[in-house]
């Protein structure tokens, strides 16, 4: 992410390898491999997501069920991983919701490529701000 210009993100050393174990260990992290090297890690939940109960400046699509993706990392960018890594979510859930911080340019324009709307503003549990988009399939 500081190689793409996003230096703000993800600072406070997490999420981290223990972070992705977790998630793993609770059934919802997930990496994907290429001949046998992990190229991406993310969490996926279809549980609701409180930092998403409230939007600003916007307001989400539907309220409906939906799955949410979260701490996605790609080993390279341009590669169609991020594209992937969603397609494979959108074949456990059709409404997916996700966020993104305001210097993370290379998500907003995967996010956007791949049909996902600019909703408005959540703010995680430590305040922070983040773009958030959905896409119902």
């Amino acid at each position: 992410m500081r190689r793409a210009g996003n230096p703000n993100q993800w600072n406070e050393g997490k999420p981290n390898a223990e972070t992705a174990r977790e998630d793993m260990e609770k059934g919802i992290g997930y990496v994907v491999e290429e001949n046998g090297e992990v190229i991406a890690v993310f969490m996926f939940s279809t549980e609701p997501d409180p930092t998403y109960a409230k939007i600003y400046d916007g307001a989400w699509s539907s309220d409906e069920p939906y799955g949410v993706i979260h701490r996605i990392a790609v080993a390279k960018q341009g590669q169609g991983i991020i594209g992937y890594c969603i397609d494979e979510c959108f074949a456990k859930c059709k409404n997916l919701r996700i966020d993104t911080h305001r210097d993370n340019l290379p998500m907003q324009k995967a996010l956007i490529k791949r049909g996902f709307e600019y909703c408005g503003i959540i703010h995680l549990a430590n305040g922070d701000e983040r773009m958030a988009f959905q896409k119902i399939k």
